[in-house]
Parts: structure tokens; C-alpha cells; sequence
């Protein structure tokens, strides 16, 4: 599946060139000299047709800023939000749309340290004590992640945190619409996990 001509040019077109934008974005960040002040004039520069070069799936912690992080100015990146980046079929749908016609080369699943998600599903698992509401969709999402880290782990919170990103990960890659450019080249799914206390994302290697 390929996008219309000139899409995903901002970082090269390429996975691996989107990847160093967004890392590259990251490290000023970290470093205190961002590019990008997110100002009007930014907006209005932007207001044409949008041509991002990559779609960051990451969770609604107001401490995780993703725009912010990553130091991108308007029109650069799609953000998709969910407690704990939790999938469902709408966020699939939206990565395929924005990898199908809008030609992005690049998918970033981000966790973060200390997730709230996550420790309700932590939680739940350790007391038998399901959540109600759509809550509990959540908690049954990332559960898997916790039984596999452990939950008599003393390190299950990091440990599952890590292991939710990898599984959300695998499951994108191997989503039907995705799984045809993913094995040609033509888009990358990563993971990386958000540090809250320096503000730097670490990327996190298949496992």
C-alpha cells in the first residue's frame, strides 16, 4: 500500500529517516534548545494540505505531550492518544488511513514510565477487582502484558509497561493493512518508551 507522490517527504520518505527526525527532535528537547515554538504563524503555515511524516500512538498521561517531545512543529506528526495506547478498531482504522493515504513512513507505539493504565491493570490482576465501564476494556487490553511480566514480580509495573509497548507493537505490525508495507520497507512500527523525569524517549528493541 502506497500513499499519493511527495507524501511523508518532511524526514526523507524513509522509516529509517522519519526515525532520526524524531529522535533528533527529542535530543533538543531534552537539551533545552527546541526549534519549533508551536505559534500561530506555525498553524497558518500548515494549513494546506498536511503532509506528516509519522503517526505516534501514545497514551493520554498529561505529562507525555507528544507534539511537545518529540519538538515538531504543526502539520508533522498525526497523534493518536489512549489510556495505556491502548488499540481498538478506531485507532487501527486511523493508522491505516494515515499510513494508506497519507503515505506515512513511520508508526511510533510510545509508552511512558509510571503508567497509570498499566497499574490499574496491575492492580486488578493482584486483587481479582475488575473495573467497570469502558475502564475495564483497558485493564482487559493490557492484562495479557502483566501476566506475561509476572504479577508477583516485584519490577511488574516497568516490566509490563515495556512488555505492553512490544505487544502493541507486534499487533500493528501484523494488522492487515499494515503488514504488506511493513514487510516491503515501507513503513517501520517501532516502540519506545517516554522517560518522565528527563524527558527522553529510549527506543525499545522487539522482544
Amino acid at each position: 500500500m502506497t500513499g499519493p507522490s511527495g507524501q511523508g517527504r518532511q524526514a526523507g520518505g524513509t522509516p529509517r529517516a522519519a526515525l532520526a527526525d524524531l529522535l533528533a527532535g527529542n535530543r533538543r528537547f531534552v537539551s533545552g534548545q527546541p526549534v519549533h515554538g508551536h505559534d500561530v504563524t506555525a498553524a497558518a503555515a500548515a494549513s494546506g494540505d498536511q503532509q506528516p511524516y509519522a503517526v505516534v500512538l501514545g497514551c493520554i498521561d498529561s505529562r507525555v505531550p507528544l507534539e511537545a517531545i518529540f519538538d515538531q512543529t504543526f502539520g508533522a506528526i498525526c497523534v493518536i492518544r489512549t489510556g495505556g495506547h491502548v488499540l481498538d478498531r478506531a485507532v487501527c482504522g486511523s493508522i491505516e488511513y494515515v499510513v494508506g493515504q497519507l503515505g506515512v513512513p513511520l508508526v511510533m507505539v510510545l509508552g511512558h514510565e509510571r503508567c497509570g493504565a498499566v497499574g490499574a491493570a496491575v492492580d486488578a490482576l493482584r486483587t481479582g477487582g475488575r473495573p467497570g465501564g469502558s475502564l475495564a476494556h483497558l485493564v482487559d487490553e493490557i492484562a495479557p502484558a502483566v501476566t506475561e511480566a509476572g504479577i508477583d514480580d516485584p519490577a511488574v509495573l516497568p516490566l509490563a509497561i515495556r512488555r505492553h509497548v512490544r505487544r502493541t507493537v507486534h499487533t500493528l505490525r501484523e494488522d492487515d493493512l499494515l503488514a504488506g508495507p511493513v514487510a516491503a520497507g515501507r513503513v517501520a512500527v517501532v516502540g519506545g518508551l517516554y522517560d518522565l523525569a528527563t524527558g527522553e524517549v529510549a527506543l525499545l528493541e522487539p522482544g
